[in-house]
């Protein structure tokens, strides 16, 4: 999604309100996703269902850093308080706006002078915070491997932060991580003088782990931390070989959190435990991993949590806050927590206690093939409540676009398994359905507290997983030299991103191609390994020895098979790539839709409408019904039935009926 679009979603809703009478309360959008409770709701009422088509474009603000290539991305949900708007462009720089006529105000770099960590990783949202007396305001952030606190009236660094206003985030992990990948795509919360924040780490072998940090607002100290991967003497250690808390990586709370005030409770979501596909070396629960997770939010101690997914071999993070609601259940209010998950399920727990409020059963799941992997032989399955995406991909669902599509895509079948949603990967091949980008994805689910009613977007196409093993790849065990030795650890480490055939693709923003590289690689082009550079963590432990084999594999230089000493085949595996499933055509293997929105009952535990979101303009001209798109970025809801929305390819801003699902104003971007 392209930079204006991202920010013009928020201007034309708070462009249109505001106005000196409206009370400044109602207009702000002063926390991501809206308030604490993840919730996407304003209550705003200005635009109407009657008044919405008039809606025009006020203004729009380009940052001047698109990617020629293609590669560049805005994911920010901007911040409106008092006026401002506070957001950051594809190259993570902090930018200020009046909202009302869209001037820059100001700016911050966090790269300035640091070439190294330029533009790594994405900014999904900011946290505001100002004292009592809004003397002292506040935007903290995180950018590369950095937390920063700026000022929010100059854009300023405040020096009594950390070190000269920033903290790096790879401290205070109790684990040594100098040469580990740990950013922070999504922003935490304030709670008093607390920022509680989680973190993105790879996902591959050497991932960092996912713990959880609270930091003083004032000094930066960290004030708390909670181990997702268990130390000694910890609840959940069990559920994880001795040594994990030591060696294993991932189980972080990348999606953002929710807070409940009141309570003094923040509810995170956590993600799968490193190496996300196979976890031979991680068997049991792996508890923290893939939990809906209830902390103090004080002290960092545990109350609850739920686990949404079982030693997790299908990288099921949870991808978005838990909206917070207050639902009547028999005659009875209770607060409860609502969860999406990748695979389409929705959770919803007990806000105290976490225990399930509509049934929830544990079922048989099929075992795995691969050497060493022990997958957990059950899965929680929401009994009452019901899915929001389709749940298995069969020949009755292969496209039917045309014959050919549909022959193309049933040859692939033929030859890949997809018996199971929690069929363990193979070597053999499977289908990942719901796909690894969702169901349900970053951008969260908006739910409206007067209707009980939860709105989400979801994708609904199909991936293909094949497995292939590894062998020899560290420093103590290096087997192999040359591109042999390059070849097997591309395949650990680069295949999952750029494919197997060093094609690249889609996964994460248009990830370029490596083959013939050595006709453009120059001499700093491996210096990529040792920085990193936007959704490419770096990989700095690698010894110069390995990146020589890299090297010759991948500048077809070197020997191709030279054994050096003793060696052990015993096998590890990794993946050959996101890849989705597409026809001969580049469309999804699926019947459409492709892409959805869909307005849930909560109370009653039903889908009211599910409806196409986003459309491919040469098929809608072809004659073929709206089939929806692929969309990343979440809703946003008002208290008089209307649903915003941009978050798909064709680049249309739309506005829907919260009552129906109908389309009562969509404006074409590309015509601006």
């Amino acid at each position: 999604m392209n930079q204006t679009i991202n920010i013009l979603c928020f201007v034309l809703l708070s462009g249109c309100v505001s106005k000196p009478e409206i009370n400044q309360e109602t207009v702000d959008w002063k926390y991501y996703l809206g308030e604490l409770t993840s919730s996407q709701y304003s209550t705003v009422s200005q635009i109407t269902k009657e008044n919405v088509t008039r809606m025009k474009v006020l203004w729009t603000f380009d940052g001047g850093e698109e990617d020629p290539r293609n590669r560049s991305q805005v994911q920010t949900n901007p911040l409106i308080v008092g006026g401002t708007l506070y957001g950051t462009t594809a190259r993570l720089k902090l930018i200020a706006l009046n909202a009302r006529n869209g001037t820059k105000m100001w700016s911050f770099d966090p790269f300035e002078g640091n070439s190294s960590e330029n533009g790594i990783g994405v900014n999904r949202g900011l946290v505001y915070w100002e004292d009592s007396l809004r003397r002292n305001k506040r935007i903290y952030y995180a950018a590369g491997q950095h937390l920063y606190c700026i000022d929010a009236s100059t854009g300023e660094l405040v020096a009594p932060f950390g070190i000269g206003g920033t903290v790096s985030l790879k401290e205070g992990l109790d684990t040594d991580l100098e040469e580990r990948y740990v950013l922070s795509k999504t922003p935490g919360v304030i709670y008093r003088d607390k920022l509680i924040l989680g973190t993105s780490v790879a996902e591959g072998p050497n991932a960092a782990p996912g713990h959880i940090r609270a930091y003083n607002i004032h000094t930066g100290k960290r004030e708390w931390i909670f181990h997702t991967i268990p130390h000694p003497g910890e609840f959940g250690y069990e559920t994880w070989p001795e040594e994990a808390w030591q060696k294993s990586g991932g189980a972080n709370a990348w999606a953002g959190m929710s807070l409940d005030e009141e309570r003094g409770i923040v509810y995170l979501p956590t993600g799968s435990a490193s190496y996300d596909f196979y976890g031979a070396d991680r068997h049991g629960e792996n508890l923290f991993a893939n939990c809906i997770l209830a902390l103090d939010a004080g002290t960092g101690e545990r109350i609850w949590h739920y686990q949404t997914v079982h030693h997790d071999l299908w990288d099921r993070d949870l991808p978005a806050p838990p909206n917070l609601a207050t639902i009547e259940i028999e005659g009875k209010s209770r607060d409860v927590v609502i969860q999406i998950t990748k695979s389409g399920f929705l959770f919803v727990l007990d806000r105290d206690t976490g225990e399930p409020v509509f049934e929830i059963e544990e079922k048989p799941v099929p075992p795995s093939s691969l050497w060493g992997e022990k997958a957990w032989p059950t899965q929680p399955y929401p009994v009452e409540m019901p899915p929001f995406t389709r749940q298995e991909f069969n020949l009755e669902q292969v496209t039917d676009l045309s014959d050919s599509a549909n022959g193309f895509v049933k040859n692939i079948l033929s030859r890949t398994d997809y018996s199971h949603m929690f069929l363990p990967p193979s070597d053999s091949g499977v289908i990942i359905f719901p796909g690894f980008d969702g169901g349900g994805e970053w951008g969260g689910a908006a739910f409206n507290p007067e209707t009980k009613t939860l709105f989400v977007n979801t994708n609904e196409i199909p991936w293909i997983q094949t497995m292939i093993p590894v062998f020899g790849t560290s420093e103590n065990n290096m087997w192999m030299q040359g591109s042999a030795a390059g070849k097997s650890l591309y395949r650990q480490f680069c295949a999952g991103c750029h494919g197997i055939d060093k094609q690249g693709g889609e996964f994460m923003g248009n990830v370029p191609s490596l083959v013939n590289l050595k006709e453009t690689y120059t001499d700093s082009t491996f210096d990529i390994l040792e920085t990193g550079r936007g959704v490419m963590p770096a990989f700095p432990w690698l010894s110069r020895h390995q990146v020589e084999g890299l090297k010759n594999y991948l500048l077809e230089t070197g020997y191709e098979n030279m054994f050096t000493r003793d060696y052990d085949l015993t096998p590890s595996y990794t993946s050959t790539g996101y890849i989705k499933f597409k026809d001969q055509n580049g469309y999804p293997a699926i019947k459409p839709p492709w892409g959805t929105l869909t307005a849930v009952d909560i109370e009653n535990t039903e889908i009211l409408w599910k409806v196409p979101l986003g459309e491919y303009p040469e098929l809608s001209k072809a004659g073929i019904p709206i089939t929806g798109t692929e969309n990343y970025g979440g809703p946003v809801i008002t208290s008089n039935g209307l649903l915003f929305i941009a978050a798909t390819p064709d680049e249309k801003f739309r506005v829907f009926d919260q009552d129906n699902g109908k389309v009562i104003f969509s404006n074409d971007s590309r015509r601006r």
